[in-house]
């Protein structure tokens, strides 16, 4: 397995395999019925920087990695090979790819966001100062013309894509925001904090709809909306995985 702490994980079409990143600079695909390693472990050269989150295409066959040196992977899946790399300003703690597939959204240690086209490997968008100290998590809407941001001293931002601008700011959490997750119809935006709350916040109005509420958490780690709009399930370091109505 992994030499070190398992930052990130992305499971593959199909169900039976998943693909893990780490801060001892690896990435690896797994076979979950056999509960082993696949092939051998993926790494841009020599290099050991910590590997601090993934995400897998809209189309499953290729993954974006974001390193703790700031540097943007796209890996293909069956090949293993590196497709494109590029640079960010700091450490890339949150990845993002638009609904198409055709553009990734970064989140950097320096509070700046960047658009990048997944073809050319071209900035397409920023990097775009956000005010905050860190954005520790970045979401495209499923409509793809805003894009919502966390960051580690709890606000939730909201940018709309073509104006290049802030719409909304938030501020409900009073710690680290470590996911934020899109209603189906990109109307809401539930995020959830190191602070054990998770909130839910409406686009037209950027009013709060549901405040602030303990999850029993201690950390919400991850928050994503059922399909049917209807639910909201969450994550963290105690309690397990926990289902809202």
């Amino acid at each position: 397995g992994h030499a070190d702490a398992v930052t990130a994980v992305a499971h593959l079409p199909g169900g039976r395999r998943i693909i893990t990143c780490s801060w001892d600079g690896s990435l690896r695909l797994w076979d979950l019925e056999r509960d082993t390693q696949i092939d051998d472990t993926w790494r841009d050269g020599e290099s050991e920087t910590g590997v601090l989150t993934i995400v897998l295409s809209p189309n499953g066959k290729t993954i974006a990695s974001g390193s703790s040196d700031g540097t943007v992977i796209l890996w293909d899946v069956e090949t293993r090979k590196v497709i494109s790399k590029w640079s960010c300003t700091k450490d890339v703690c949150s990845l993002c790819w638009r609904a198409d597939g055709e553009r990734v959204v970064s989140g950097s240690g320096d509070g700046t966001v960047s658009v990048w086209d997944a073809e050319s490997g071209e900035l397409a968008l920023g990097p775009i100062k956000t005010g905050d100290i860190s954005v520790s998590a970045v979401i495209y809407s499923p409509d793809t013309t805003k894009i919502a941001t966390g960051s580690t001293d709890g606000k939730v931002r909201l940018w709309d894509v073509e104006t290049r601008t802030v719409i909304a700011k938030w501020t409900g959490h009073a710690d680290y925001v470590q996911s934020v997750c899109w209603s189906p119809h990109s109307q809401r935006v539930v995020s959830g904090s190191w602070d054990g709350t998770v909130t839910v916040w409406d686009v037209e109005s950027k009013k709060i709809v549901l405040d602030p509420f303990e999850t029993g958490h201690r950390r919400a780690f991850a928050v994503i909306y059922s399909p049917d709009n209807t639910r909201v399930a969450t994550g963290g370091t105690i309690g397990g995985i926990k289902i809202w109505d």
